[in-house]
């Protein structure tokens, strides 16, 4: 406890407002708080400080390593991986703070890296870049049950993101689909969820908000095959979900810069159905569908589950707890799937659905006086009619009038919704005076 703290108690109990008796007990529950309670400064460096150590000796080995025998060389490649091995187990056994755990795991997480590569290097074990990746993956995934380790979480989501991308992407030798990603990624979903249950306001918590959804918005790359058009499918209701999960009832007191689901999901949403304004992809739509293909298989799988999710928000909320950018998918589905033949017309619904989505936005932040959310909104409708200027045989007069509008609702909008902000805010005033 902080000296400050300390002089606070004094100055009450002089002036009489506690007594010296409840002092003391005031002092001895903060400092048995306090224990065990490891400085996030601290574990910060921890993390940082594993990893300086283990990149200072593998480029230490590295500069003399042509000049050692092949047992000395297979040592040493083990060494790191052994004083790993004990400061983890060393953490566990002790029942050792957070910080000890995180530094350690972070430590033995890299050093199984290091050992699986140098052992490969020393005897010329054949093996490609994937196979590499999935068994590192393999081995430090337990960690992160075993010392309840964020970081190795974290890096383990990094490595299993990389891990689909060099499968089903990068590798042009082979077809393969990264399924082992899906069991990986779920692998992480139960501390994940221990994490939001116990401390969701953290900034640990936020990390994860973030890395989980540009996870799966990476990887999802890697299993959509020659299909182009499907892929589409499949990313815009990728974005619903994530969207969906962003405005559960977990997340409703986070602030939005919180909420990645929810940010992702919402830019993802309109960048891909702004793609579908566009009359020339609808000129390119195939005439027939085929129905036994991976892609189609995976965007019905993300559809129900992303209509599952939806429902739920729905059955606790009421269709006042839901907006457009929840139902955008389902309607994005309708449209794709029976009107694509229709000349004109689904170009625009898919117009109307972006123009919509932005007054949404707006309607939104008006709401929650949030101007960033307010101008998100006014933005979407600024890029829409950009767009519309590239491909239509609108006048130069008519193009510049919307622009002059568009500018106009700018700062009226802005204008007007500031007002009300000092209104209310005077109104606040007045009636605590």
């Amino acid at each position: 406890m902080g000296s400050k703290f300390n002089k606070e108690l004094k100055t009450l109990v002089k002036d009489k407002v506690i007594s010296p008796e409840l002092a003391d007990k005031i002092e001895q529950y903060y400092a048995t708080k306090d224990i065990g309670t490891p400085n996030k400064l601290f574990m910060i460096f921890g993390i940082f400080g594993a990893l300086l150590v283990g990149s200072g000796i593998i480029l230490m080995l590295a500069h003399n390593w042509d000049d050692f025998s092949r047992v000395t060389k297979t040592i040493l490649a083990f060494l790191p991986l052994l004083i790993g091995q004990f400061f983890a187990g060393f953490s566990i056994l002790k029942n050792k703070n957070a910080t000890w755990k995180e530094a350690s795991g972070t430590f033995l997480f890299f050093a199984v890296g290091a050992c699986i590569a140098l052992i490969s290097q020393i005897y010329n074990i054949p093996g490609d870049l994937g196979s590499y990746l999935l068994t590192w993956i393999v081995l430090c995934l337990p960690l992160v049950y075993l010392l309840r380790s964020n970081a190795v979480a974290l890096l383990t989501v990094i490595l299993s993101t990389y891990y689909a991308v060099e499968v089903g992407v990068w590798n042009y030798r082979s077809a393969q689909t990264p399924w082992l990603y899906v069991v990986f990624f779920l692998a992480i979903v139960p501390h994940y969820i221990l994490l939001l249950k116990k401390k969701i306001s953290s900034n640990t918590v936020t990390i994860f908000n973030w890395m989980l959804p540009t996870s799966i918005a990476i990887a999802l790359a890697a299993f959509v095959g020659n299909n182009g058009n499907l892929g589409f499918v499949m990313y815009i209701t990728l974005f619903g979900l994530l969207y969906n999960i962003g405005r559960l009832s977990v997340f409703k007191e986070l602030r939005t810069l919180r909420n990645g689901y929810l940010i992702i999901g919402s830019l993802g949403t309109v960048w891909s159905l702004i793609i579908f304004t566009f009359r020339w992809f609808w000129d390119e739509y195939p005439k027939m569908f085929t129905y036994d293909i991976q892609e189609l298989y995976i965007a019905l799988v993300l559809f129900f589950i992303t209509v599952a999710v939806f429902g739920y928000t729905f059955w606790k909320k009421g269709i006042k707890g839901i907006n457009l950018f929840q139902a955008a998918f389902i309607i994005f589905w309708g449209v794709y799937f029976f009107l694509p033949g229709i000349e004109i017309l689904p170009v625009v619904l898919m117009n109307m659905l972006v123009f919509a989505l932005g007054i949404s936005a707006i309607k939104i932040g008006a709401d929650k006086f949030n101007f960033g959310i307010l101008n998100y909104g006014l933005l979407i409708i600024s890029i829409l009619i950009i767009c519309r200027f590239f491909d239509t045989g609108m006048s130069f007069v008519l193009r510049g009038i919307l622009f002059v509008l568009v500018g106009t609702g700018f700062f009226v909008t802005n204008y007007i919704m500031l007002k009300r902000q000092q209104k209310i805010k005077k109104q606040l005033k007045d009636l605590q005076l």
